[in-house]
């Protein structure tokens, strides 16, 4: 599979979308979606997103982790608390500062470096990865599945793991605007002009509207990612497809379960909300 992008077209859209980043980190450190708080008062307490692939996940004492778009930090805090010892990366400034105040607060054994994913291979250890992780939300943001899983295969050292929570691709494409029917509206496969979205919004619980308002998103269909991942050497150990997905995607259409997981109201077997992906590097 090709990698046929112009990477100089899309920097001034990953530059707004940083700058859109850059806004959300107060909202989203105070929401309780994000439950900062609750993870110093609990040191057993684990993200939603990790504590759904637990099992998957296993035992990581002694394994050494890379956690991409790390965000602030929750999902890297939590997958310490499974045992690994983290190192998270994310482009937005406010980001990491919030994911070290959050390793602090909560004595986790994680480090956090300020990077374009991108250029991971340049501020972290070439192959000194036992696990990188790429949580749920992330790979839209990216404008090449080829470009992203270079990066993976990189810092991963042979026999290393990686680990892919994502919302799926054809949850990306329905038009979520819609409260009454699955209407498929954007791009399904990889292309290279992005969905472009203007919003004062955000996915988690919170009264503030945001000025940096226009962000650009790709979609990457599944035998895309799984492509780059075989064409840079990794092997693909285990995909499941899930009937939820962690954030009101299709709002109207959809319930919160107990487990704090959306789904479908009606017939959630008709559409895959989301994936577990894992691969090894041969």
């Amino acid at each position: 599979m090709a990698d046929l992008w112009d990477h100089a077209r899309v920097t001034d859209d990953l530059a707004s979308n940083r700058a859109n980043w850059d806004e959300r980190v107060p909202a989203h450190v105070a929401s309780p979606d994000y439950a900062v708080a609750r993870f110093a008062a609990d040191p057993g307490y684990l993200s939603g997103v990790v504590a759904f692939d637990k099992a998957r996940l296993g035992d990581l004492s002694g394994v050494r982790g890379v956690h991409l778009q790390c965000h602030i930090g929750t999902d890297t805090v939590s997958l310490c608390r499974l045992g690994a010892h983290m190192s998270g990366i994310d482009f937005s400034a406010p980001a990491i500062a919030a994911a070290r105040r959050l390793a602090e607060v909560t004595g986790a054994d994680a480090d956090f470096v300020e990077s374009d994913v991108h250029d991971a291979l340049e501020v972290l250890a070439p192959a000194s990865f036992d696990l990188v992780y790429t949580g749920i939300g992330a790979l839209c943001w990216l404008p090449s599945a080829q470009r992203w899983a270079r990066v993976v295969a990189g810092l991963l050292r042979p026999g290393g793991r990686l680990f892919l929570r994502e919302g799926h691709p054809m949850l990306w494409a329905l038009d979520d605007e819609r409260g009454d029917d699955l209407v498929v509206r954007y791009p399904y496969f990889e292309h290279p002009d992005p969905v472009v979205y203007d919003s004062t919004g955000t996915y988690v619980q919170t009264d503030v509207e945001f000025r940096a308002t226009r962000v650009a998103v790709w979609n990457h269909g599944l035998g895309e990612v799984l492509g780059a991942l075989v064409d840079h050497g990794l092997q693909i150990t285990g995909l499941t497809e899930h009937d939820s997905v962690p954030w009101n995607a299709l709002p109207g259409q959809m319930e919160r379960l107990d487990s704090g997981e959306w789904r479908l109201i009606e017939h959630p077997e008709r559409l895959a909300h989301s994936y577990t992906l894992e691969a090894r590097k041969t």
